[in-house]
């Protein structure tokens, strides 16, 4: 069941969105995991970086719009348009979460798009399914797009988040139970 992020009680509301993220990430995300394979294997890169809560709960949530879009490639135009995953998971998410992890979320396609542009090796590591959503994105950012990028508060972070974005997609990696980041969910939500 979708949960309710109007749910005054965060540990029910962190429970619930846990469960809903286990249950509907059983999706693929690519030719190689499913979307909570995704998501766990981004907040354990993350978490293993020893990041801020803040930045563990974004890697662990970054692509919730794809869920909330029932977006994934069992459908023939995954991939074909662009939807704006990134900010239809930020914008629900903005609710509850503080604006550290909501603003790498909300970046963290711009991320891809200036690694891209600045950067011809990291395009040639993409996987092909992000190679494809790129193009859908909008494609390389020109040097505006650029310049406006980096001046973001949260490049840095929107950039990290999105490299450990990239490296999540092993195949057949042992992953940590989701609720291992409950602590880090409930925090954020208290101190918000």
């Amino acid at each position: 069941m979708f949960p309710d992020i109007n749910e005054i009680n965060n540990k029910v509301f962190t429970e619930n969105l846990l469960n809903w993220l286990e249950y509907e990430g059983q999706s693929k995300y690519d030719e190689s995991v499913t979307q909570y394979e995704h998501s766990v294997q981004t907040a354990m890169i993350a978490k293993k970086n020893k990041s801020s809560s803040s930045l563990i709960v974004a890697a662990l949530l970054h692509d919730i719009g794809h869920l909330i879009l029932s977006e994934d490639d069992s459908k023939n135009d995954f991939l074909h348009h662009d939807l704006n995953h990134e900010l239809v998971g930020a914008r629900w998410l903005e609710k509850k979460f503080p604006k550290p992890v909501i603003e790498p979320i909300k970046l963290h396609v711009p991320a891809k798009r200036y690694l891209c542009s600045s950067n011809n090796k990291y395009y040639n590591k993409l996987s092909e399914a992000s190679k494809k959503s790129l193009e859908v994105q909008g494609g390389i950012m020109n040097k505006k797009e650029q310049r406006i990028f980096k001046l973001n508060n949260f490049s840095k972070d929107a950039i990290m988040l999105r490299k450990w974005d990239d490296e999540a997609k092993v195949k057949n990696l042992t992953i940590i139970p989701i609720r291992t980041f409950k602590n880090d969910i409930i925090v954020l939500l208290n101190n918000k």
